[in-house]
Order: C-alpha cells, then sequence, then structure tokens
C-alpha cells in the first residue's frame, strides 16, 4: 500500500511539478527583460554595453553564489515544490523558509517526508498569495506609510531578518540540541578567530552538520549491532 501511494504521488504530483516548474521558471527568465526592453523600445533609453556589463559583473559577484547555495541549503526543508517556487518568488530567507518551516512545525510532520513536502507547498502557496497583496498595498502606499514611521521604527526594521533566522533556528534546534550545539560551536569559532565571507560560512556549516550527523547516526548503528551480537 505504501509503495503504490509513493507511486501515486510521484505520478500525480511530483512529476507535473518537475514539468511545469521547468516551464515557469524558464518563462521568468526572459519576462524579466520586459521592463529594461520598455524603457529601451518606448524611450529609446539604452546604457552603453560596457556600462551593462560592468552592472551585471557587480550584482554576479554579490549574488551569483547564492543561486547555487540557496537552492542546495533550502531544499531540505522546503522540498522540491517548495524550490521551484521560492526561486520563482523570491524573498527566501526571509519569507518563503520561515512560512515553510512555521507550517510544518503547526502540522508536526517529520522534515524530509511527503507530508511534509506537501505541507511546505501549502505554506509557501500562502505566503505568495499573502506577499502579492501586501507588496501590491505597499508599492501604493508604502513610500508614504514609511514617511510617517518614526526613525527609531525604520531603524528597527533592519533587524526583521536577523530576528527570523534566529527564531527558526531555535526552532529547529530544540529538536536535536547535539547538532545545534555543534553548528553553533563551529560558528562561534568562524567568526572569533577566522574572517569568512558569509556565502561560504553559511554552505560551510550546513555540510559540516550533515557530515557530522551521518556519522554520530553511524557511529550509534554500529554500537547498536556490536550490543545486539
Amino acid at each position: 500500500m505504501e509503495k503504490y501511494n509513493r507511486e501515486e504521488y510521484e505520478k500525480n504530483f511530483t512529476k507535473p511539478i518537475i514539468k511545469y516548474g521547468k516551464l515557469t521558471n524558464l518563462i521568468a527568465v526572459p519576462l524579466c527583460f520586459i521592463p529594461s526592453l520598455a524603457v529601451w523600445f518606448i524611450y529609446g533609453v539604452i546604457p552603453p554595453l560596457n556600462d551593462i556589463l560592468t552592472g551585471w559583473g557587480l550584482i554576479a559577484s554579490i549574488y551569483l553564489i547564492y543561486a547555487i547555495i540557496e537552492p542546495i541549503s533550502y531544499y531540505p526543508l522546503v522540498g522540491l515544490p517548495g524550490t521551484y517556487m521560492v526561486c520563482l518568488s523570491g524573498n527566501i530567507g526571509n519569507v518563503r523558509v520561515p512560512c515553510s518551516a512555521i507550517a510544518q512545525e503547526s502540522v508536526g510532520t517529520i522534515p524530509g517526508t511527503k507530508k511534509a513536502e506537501l505541507v511546505s507547498t501549502l505554506g509557501i502557496a500562502g505566503s505568495i498569495v499573502t506577499n502579492i497583496i501586501v507588496v501590491t498595498i505597499a508599492a501604493i502606499g508604502g513610500a508614504w506609510l514609511m514617511k510617517l514611521f518614526p526613525p527609531i521604527v525604520l531603524e528597527a526594521l533592519e533587524y526583521v531578518t536577523p530576528a527570523i533566522f534566529g527564531a527558526m533556528f531555535g526552532m529547529n534546534a530544540i529538536k536535536n540540541l547535539k547538532y545545534s550545539s555543534v553548528a553553533t560551536f563551529v560558528a562561534f569559532i568562524c567568526f572569533m578567530f577566522f574572517n569568512i565571507p558569509p556565502y561560504i560560512l553559511i554552505p560551510g556549516l550546513i555540510f559540516i552538520t550533515v557530515v557530522y550527523a551521518f556519522a554520530d547516526h553511524s557511529y550509534k548503528k554500529k554500537k547498536g549491532e556490536n550490543h545486539g551480537n
């Protein structure tokens, strides 16, 4: 029965997700150029090729590495459908991943399971719909509203993303204090004694923790087999 359900899941959910996920993400690539093309063809404004390449190089130097590490880092939490969705919608770390984590935590699913993948998909989809509504409202009246906030509120908004990631880490760390302690200790050593860029430190911590978890699991398994014998 379980095998049948898994086959049905792959056939009716996973394969269509891959098909339409690839299609929508590929369509989004040329659509990104519409504003620039509109300015070019309507207003006749186009920067020199050297300026275009310079701007592209500056952006690539900052964000290209994230295009590699973010799908790898977030895939275990958001799942396959979520990966397509977050890469298309953006706001991955500060909106999509927290919504996925909170949805799974609320339902009580086990990370990495098909049920968790479904719950994650629904959580991310809800965040995208909500985000569209909020962004539309913010685009209309956000600039005017920001002028009404006192400086202390604007300064506090800069700490929203660190606060979200801190809450996510605490929520997941309590599930396994041993693994979270290893990640925290390694991060502390790196911050205190090494000047490692975040785009190297973050995936490094992830892989170190994963390797430690595999090693710890293998050790416990061998130890259990030895006791059994």
